[in-house]
């Protein structure tokens, strides 16, 4: 069964990659000995990232790439996570008004991850106090504790989005890393015994360990049309990682090249286009992939723009598939609005 250390652990390796880049990121004193920043108002618009009637990072596509925002038009919604970019050691959770994270969050996570969803979703995304770094590496509980903070807020933003803001509309949830652990227990939470699941287009939690049937209903998909599914996938070096960190990563793996689970090699022609970090320029068959061991394993980059952290691409989960995954969007989307047509009015 799934156990939220397994959670923890599957994003372990590429942290530890970066805390040898970061330095000492251990918080000073335990999770109880700080207060804890105020808690997000989720009625007030700066408690959000990204909202689809507002100007922000989810809005932007490549210069010359041919794409198109097109939130206002889109019949599906997508609640996004972002993933952990609080490397600080001031305490165990970060402030949502912390103006110099934010800025990383909107230039990074939000133009290279939650843009993927703008061609078919309007795009949520909530600014929560996410765990630090040093969560992931913690031991004593200390970490654990700061998960379920940044949890209570996803759990009240995504609240207070169904209530005010969807409006009966079909879902998206995705994530990466914190941010997929985060949309993992909304699924177990809100969509896996509930009949919200209906209204489930897909899910997105990319980078972290699912154990396979550790939800009831919702399974993980083995095509490019499911819907009320997941999909899910940790991307490394061809040859897996080592024996030791293989094990935190041996989950679900959905290739986002042939979107089945299979362990068969997917040829990097398929790869319909990868972003980098700087946002510029949108590379086709970059890398094939195949399922192995639980991990997606990837072929040399063809682009020196994408650099492991030891054998780990888990800062590209998304940006070495970017088109290839907002191309699944719109399928999906499309298969659920062809299954339920009245959500096309």
């Amino acid at each position: 069964m799934y156990t939220f250390v397994k959670m923890k652990r599957s994003i372990l390796a590429p942290c530890l990659c970066i805390l040898l880049l970061t330095g000492c990121i251990k918080p000073l004193h335990s999770f109880g000995q700080y207060t804890p920043p105020a808690t997000p108002d989720y009625s007030k618009e700066d408690a959000w990232a990204a909202l689809p009637w507002r100007h922000d990072a989810a809005d932007t596509v490549p210069v010359g790439s041919g794409l198109r925002d097109q939130q206002d038009s889109a019949k599906v919604d997508v609640f996004f996570i972002y993933p952990t970019l609080d490397f600080s050691a001031q305490g165990w959770n970060a402030d949502i008004h912390d103006e110099k994270l934010n800025e990383k969050i909107d230039k990074t996570t939000l133009r290279q991850q939650a843009s993927v969803f703008n061609g078919s979703c309007r795009i949520y995304a909530p600014r929560y106090r996410q765990a630090t770094l040093y969560s992931f590496m913690d031991k004593t509980g200390n970490g654990d504790r700061a998960l379920d903070l940044a949890y209570s807020d996803v759990r009240q933003a995504f609240i207070y989005y169904m209530k005010h803001y969807n409006k009966g509309r079909p879902i998206v949830i995705a994530g990466h890393s914190q941010g997929a652990i985060m949309s993992y227990r909304l699924l177990k939470e809100f969509f896996d015994t509930t009949e919200l699941r209906h209204r489930l287009v897909a899910a997105y939690p990319i980078g972290y360990k699912i154990i396979k049937d550790s939800l009831k209903n919702l399974m993980p998909g083995d095509s490019a049309t499911e819907t009320g599914c997941y999909v899910a996938w940790n991307t490394v070096k061809w040859g897996g990682l080592s024996e030791r960190n293989a094990q935190h990563f041996s989950g679900v793996c959905v290739n986002p090249l042939s979107w089945k689970q299979d362990d068969k090699f997917v040829d990097c022609q398929y790869n319909l286009g990868s972003l980098g970090s700087s946002f510029k320029l949108i590379t086709p068959g970059v890398v094939g992939a195949a399922c192995r061991n639980g991990e997606l394993w990837v072929s040399e980059p063809s682009s020196g723009s994408f650099l492991a952290l030891g054998k780990s691409y888990h800062l590209f989960d998304y940006g070495l598939f970017y088109m290839n995954i907002r191309a699944n969007v719109a399928q999906r989307v499309n298969a659920y609005l062809d299954k339920h047509p009245s959500f096309s009015k």
